[in-house]
């Protein structure tokens, strides 16, 4: 088995059809379902369910992938720690974050960083917290950015905290809260909200400061990123909590301070297994030491 035929079965899995994966491969595509074809002839199953019209995974299929990205992985980790050896930093740096990502300037950290260090292939994912931090388990992150409840302790990654903070509420103008600087949970709890998904980490921030509080709330619209959120509070279709520090960059939005305001902490994470070499000077340009206890 060779890790080009991995590459090319992960290629397929990815991009969802041979062409396609062809193309991402650089390769033609008779040339890759060649070795595909090969590869499955050597397990003795087939990897994928091919149509005219679609590719699917097969079940052998489902369980060869996430042991080929590994290998693949192992095996990318392998020459960038050779090169690390050699003092030269190049392999991948792949980072996730969440879309209110506020404690540091993740642009210009990336694009400084990409300047130090240019053999290194740079790339970044915007997701929730919780998908965030099991990417970083499985390896298929090296870095992310997240935002956890102050208690939240994930488990499987090494953590810092890089900001405390607030969930301050947002309303559209004319709203009766709009003229207001602070109000209550209570009062909070009469508003419809616009809130991120049930059970992400995102939400759990807000919900576990009703709770504790003793209220519940009533939510109607459930987003992935701030920035539609901030467009259904636009529209007056309810109100949002967010952080403190994004909530400033909504435009056409009120803000108002709640009490007791919902924390959360801002976090990056890596494996616990160990970071790369490119995680280990990514982590080191923000100020944060992997090998610190």
């Amino acid at each position: 088995m060779e890790l080009q035929q991995m590459r090319y079965v992960v290629a397929v899995a990815e991009t969802g059809g041979f062409t396609r994966a062809a193309e991402r491969c650089h390769v033609v595509q008779s040339a890759l379902s060649h070795q595909i074809a090969r590869l499955e002839k050597e397990l003795g199953a087939r990897l994928f369910d091919r149509t005219s019209r679609s590719v699917r995974l097969t079940v052998a299929g489902e369980a060869f992938v996430p042991v080929a990205r590994q290998a693949l992985a192992a095996a990318e980790r392998a020459r960038a720690e050779v090169a690390a050896a050699t003092g030269e930093v190049r392999g991948r740096l792949a980072v996730g974050a969440i879309s209110t990502v506020a404690a540091v300037d993740l642009a210009r950290e990336l694009g400084d960083f990409r300047t130090r260090y240019p053999q290194v292939r740079v790339g970044l994912q915007m997701e929730m917290s919780d998908p965030l931090i099991e990417k970083v388990r499985e390896g298929t992150l090296d870095v992310a950015f997240v935002g956890l409840v102050p208690d939240a302790r994930p488990s499987g990654v090494r953590e810092r905290v890089l900001a405390r903070g607030e969930l301050v509420a947002v309303v559209p103008p004319g709203h009766a809260l709009a003229g207001r600087e602070w109000t209550t949970l209570a009062r909070l709890a009469r508003e419809t909200f616009v809130d991120f998904t049930a059970g992400s980490a995102a939400r759990r921030q807000r919900d576990e400061a009703f709770r504790a509080a003793g209220l519940s709330s009533e939510v109607s619209f459930e987003v992935t990123t701030v920035e539609f959120l901030a467009k259904l509070v636009r529209a007056g279709l309810g109100i949002g909590m967010v952080p403190e520090a994004i909530a400033a960059e909504l435009s056409g939005l009120h803000i108002v301070r709640a009490r007791p305001a919902p924390e959360r902490t801002e976090r990056v994470v890596w494996s616990a297994l160990g970071p790369s070499p490119a995680a280990v000077a990514f982590l080191e340009g923000l100020g944060v030491d992997p090998g610190a206890s």
